[in-house]
C-alpha cells in the first residue's frame, strides 16, 4: 500500500520515514495524481484540523477518492466534543487510575505522539488512547478530584513539541510508518425505545407536524415506545434503542454530537454521523460523485490559488456554494465578474474550499428517497416563483419562499433517474437519503445527496402515505434488531 504524508509542517521532513512520500495539502487538492491514486493510505498530519481547514479537507477528500485518511473525519470532531470523548473512554477509569497512580500532583497533562508516550508507565493508556481517536498527536488532560478524571484534548503540531523529545517522537513516528495495519476506533453496538430529536424553533424543518406525528404512529405499530426529544437531551440518548433525527443536520451542531454520542453507545441511528459527515459537505459530494463518473454538473474547488480561474472553467452564470449549505442557503448564482469577486471574498473568508459549478436552469429538481439502498419515493421539486432556486429565502411573500411539487409513482420516474440515486446513494452509505438529480441532456445530473431529506405530509407521502413511514421506521427497526442479536 502506498503511503502518504500530507502535511504543512515544514518540520515532519527532519523525521527521514524512508518508503513514505510528503506533500502539501495544496498538492493533494490539485494535482490529479494524487486523485488517481489507489490503494494509498494517507496520513493527515497538518498543522491545524479545524473545520474547513485544510487539514479537515486533507482527510474529506481522502475520504471522497477511496484513499484510507488517519485520522479520518470522523475522529477529528470526536476528539473536540467532550460528550463524545466521555463516552468513549467510559470503560478505561481502571486503566487511567493505574497509570497516574504515583502522580502527586492534581493535574496531568500526557502528550501523546504517534501512539506513545516518552514514559513507559503510560505505554498502555497511549496506546489505547491513540486507537480511540487516530491523531498523530495530541495531548489528554487529566484532572484529580478525588480520581483521576480525562478532562479534554486536544491536537497539537509539530512546533508543539518540545525540542528534547524530537528524538522520541521520530523514533516514534519510525515504528508507526513501519506498521501494515492501524487500527480504527471500534464503533459499539448493543441492543425498543425510539428518540425522535425535532427543533420547534427551525425555520424549514426536515418534517412538519403532521409528519412527525404519523411517524409516531406508525413506529408505535411497529413496537417502538416513542418520544420527542431536543438538544436539551444529550445526556439522556443511552436511554433509547434508537434515534431518529429530524432536525437539520450539520457538522459543526448539536445533531452531529448527537448522532456520534448514539452511534458510540451502540444505538441505531438516522442520520448517521459518516452520512452526515459526507453529505454536509459539498467538496466532499462533487469529489466523491466524480470519482465514481456519476454525472455531476461541471465543477471546479475553488480556493485561494484558482479563484481566478472560475469563469474561464465554468463561464457565467456560475453557482458558488460554501461546502456545508443546505435548503439552498449559502448556494449563490453570480452573473457578472464583480458580483463573483464579491461573493468569492465574502465565502473564502468562511471556508478555505469552495465548490462552483455550472448553471443549469431548468423547472424542476427530481427527488428521490432512497432507503437501505432502494428508492421508495419520488417527487419534482419545482422552483419558486421568480427564482432559480426550490427554495427563495429572499422573497417577502411567505407563499413564495418555496415552490410547487409533484409527487409520482416510481413506474412512472424515467429509469436512470432511479438507478442514478441508488447509485449514488450507494457511495455513502445504506441509510435514509434524498438525492437531487437535474435532468439535462438526457442524462441525470446529481445536485446534491441529502443525509436528512424532507418527509412533509401531503407531499413525499402523497402516493404510499404510510409505506414511506413504514419503510424508514422498519429500517431503523432491523438495525436495532441487528444490534441486540450481535
Amino acid at each position: 500500500m502506498h503511503k502518504l504524508i500530507v502535511t504543512n509542517q515544514p518540520e515532519l521532513s527532519s523525521l527521514e520515514i524512508p518508503g513514505v512520500e510528503i506533500v502539501s495539502p495544496k498538492s493533494y487538492f490539485i494535482l490529479e495524481k494524487f486523485s488517481k491514486l489507489r490503494n494509498v493510505r494517507v496520513f493527515n498530519l497538518c498543522k491545524d484540523y479545524g473545520y474547513q481547514s485544510k487539514g479537515y479537507y486533507v482527510s474529506l477528500l481522502a475520504e471522497a477518492r477511496g484513499h484510507k485518511p488517519l485520522p479520518d473525519v470522523k475522529n477529528l470532531q470526536d476528539i473536540k466534543t467532550s460528550s463524545i470523548i466521555k463516552s468513549l473512554t467510559d470503560d478505561m477509569d481502571e486503566l487511567i487510575q493505574r497509570s497516574f497512580k504515583n502522580i502527586k500532583s492534581k493535574e496531568f497533562i500526557l502528550s501523546v505522539y504517534f501512539g506513545q508516550n516518552v514514559a513507559l508507565q503510560h505505554d498502555k493508556l497511549s496506546m489505547d488512547l491513540h486507537r480511540l481517536f487516530p491523531v498523530p498527536l495530541f495531548r489528554a488532560k487529566f484532572i484529580f478530584t478525588g480520581k483521576w478524571v480525562l478532562q479534554g484534548m486536544k491536537t497539537i503540531s509539530m512546533t508543539d513539541v518540545p525540542e528534547h523529545h524530537y528524538s522520541f517522537l521520530k523514533q516514534a513516528a519510525h515504528d508507526y510508518f513501519d506498521k501494515k495495519r492501524y487500527h480504527k476506533p471500534k464503533e459499539s453496538t448493543t441492543a425498543f425505545d425510539l428518540a425522535i430529536l425535532i427543533n420547534k424553533d427551525e425555520k424549514a424543518p426536515p418534517s412538519n407536524e403532521r409528519a412527525l406525528i404519523k411517524f409516531k404512529q406508525v413506529a408505535e405499530k411497529l413496537g417502538f415506545f416513542v418520544e420527542f426529544i431536543t438538544k436539551d437531551d444529550i445526556n439522556r440518548i443511552n436511554e433509547f434503542d434508537a434515534l431518529f433525527i429530524r432536525a437539520t443536520t450539520s457538522v459543526n451542531h448539536y445533531t452531529y454530537k448527537i448522532a456520534r454520542k448514539a452511534e458510540s453507545e451502540g444505538i441505531a441511528v438516522f442520520d448517521d454521523p459518516s452520512s452526515i459527515l459526507k453529505c454536509a459537505n459539498k467538496v466532499y459530494l462533487a469529489e466523491l460523485l466524480r470519482n465514481a463518473k456519476i454525472p455531476i454538473p461541471k465543477t471546479l474547488i475553488i480556493h485561494s490559488d484558482n479563484k481566478k480561474e472560475v469563469i474561464e472553467n465554468l463561464g457565467l452564470p456560475c453557482i458558488l456554494k460554501l461546502p456545508d449549505s443546505s435548503f439552498s442557503m449559502g448556494v449563490v448564482k453570480v452573473s457578472t465578474q464583480e458580483e463573483l469577486n464579491e461573493t468569492l471574498k465574502k465565502m473564502l473568508d468562511q471556508s478555505e474550499l469552495l465548490i462552483g459549478q455550472s448553471y443549469m436552469p431548468t423547472d424542476f429538481d427530481w427527488r428521490i428517497g432512497v432507503i437501505d439502498g432502494k428508492a421508495f419515493f419520488a417527487c419534482k421539486y419545482f422552483m419558486a416563483r421568480g427564482h432559480w432556486q426550490i427554495y427563495n429565502w429572499s422573497s417577502g411573500t411567505e407563499d413564495d419562499i418555496i415552490g410547487e411539487f409533484e409527487t409520482l409513482e416510481l413506474s412512472k420516474v424515467p429509469e436512470y433517474i432511479i438507478e442514478t440515486a441508488e447509485n449514488a446513494t450507494a457511495l455513502i452509505g445504506n441509510g435514509l437519503y434524498g438525492v437531487d438529480i437535474k435532468e439535462w441532456e438526457g442524462k441525470a445530473v446529481v445536485i446534491e445527496i441529502n443525509d436528512n431529506p424532507t418527509i412533509d405530509a401531503g407531499v413525499e407521502d402523497l402516493i404510499d402515505k404510510d409505506l414511506v413511514y413504514e419503510k424508514i421506521i422498519g429500517s431503523l427497526k432491523r438495525k436495532v434488531q441487528s444490534r441486540t442479536t450481535n
